[in-house]
C-alpha cells in the first residue's frame, strides 16, 4: 500500500511540473509577433553590416588593381602642392645630394631644420640629384609600390602614397659645404650607411 501511495504522489508532482512548464512557454500572439520582428531586425542588421564589409573589400580591391603597377617618372614632385617644386642652386656655395634607388620606388624628402626644402619621386634602379645651398640637411626615404595620387597621408593633410610594401626611413642630419652627399639604396651586408626607421608623420 505504501508503494502505491508513493507512486500516485510522484505522478501528480510530475504532472503539475509539466503543466507549469507548459504554461511558462505559452506566449500571446502579440509577444510572438514582437519576438519575430526583433529576430528579423537583427538578421537585417547583420545583412547590412555584411554588405558594408563586402563593399569595402570590393573598393579596396579595385583601388589595388588600379594603382598597384602605377609609378611616377623619376624627378616628379608629387607633393608640390604642399612643399613647392624643386629649386636649383646656381649661385656660389652649393652642394648636391644624389640618390640612387635600389629595387624599390622611393620618394625622397629633404628637410632643413624640420622644413621640407626638396623632394622627388625616384623609380627603382634610377637616380636623381638635388642641388641645395650649403647648410644642414636631413634626408628621409619613403619606399613602396603602386602610387595612388588620392591616398590620404598624415590624417588627410596630404594626398599621394604607395599602396603596398610601404617603408619609411631616414638618415641623421648632415652638414654640406661645397660637396656631394650620395645615397645608394641597396640591400647589402656591408656598407658605410644604414638608414634609421621612421614614420609618415616624421617623413612628411
Amino acid at each position: 500500500t505504501l508503494f502505491i501511495a508513493f507512486s500516485i504522489i510522484s505522478c501528480k508532482n510530475e504532472e503539475r511540473q509539466y503543466s507549469l512548464s507548459e504554461k511558462q512557454e505559452l506566449k500571446t500572439p502579440e509577444e510572438n509577433q514582437k519576438d519575430e520582428e526583433e529576430l528579423q531586425a537583427k538578421l537585417e542588421q547583420e545583412r547590412i553590416e555584411r554588405e558594408k564589409r563586402l563593399e569595402k573589400e570590393r573598393k579596396k580591391r579595385a583601388i589595388y588593381e588600379k594603382y598597384i603597377n602605377n609609378s611616377l617618372r623619376t624627378g616628379a614632385t608629387p607633393y608640390a602642392k604642399y612643399y613647392g617644386r624643386n629649386k636649383t642652386c646656381n649661385s656660389y656655395g652649393c652642394s648636391k645630394i644624389r640618390v640612387r634607388a635600389g629595387d624599390s620606388d622611393v620618394v625622397v624628402i629633404i628637410k632643413s631644420y624640420n622644413t621640407v626644402v626638396r623632394h622627388a619621386y625616384i623609380r627603382a634602379n634610377n637616380s636623381y640629384t638635388f642641388s641645395v645651398p650649403n647648410g644642414e640637411y636631413q634626408t628621409f626615404f619613403y619606399y613602396g609600390k603602386g602610387w595612388n595620387p588620392e591616398k590620404k597621408m598624415k590624417g588627410g593633410k596630404i594626398k599621394g602614397g604607395f599602396i603596398a610594401n610601404e617603408y619609411f626611413a631616414k638618415d641623421n642630419p648632415q652638414i654640406l659645404f661645397d660637396n656631394i652627399l650620395e645615397y645608394r639604396l641597396v640591400m647589402q651586408i656591408t656598407g658605410n650607411f644604414n638608414t634609421l626607421p621612421s614614420n609618415p608623420q616624421e617623413v612628411l
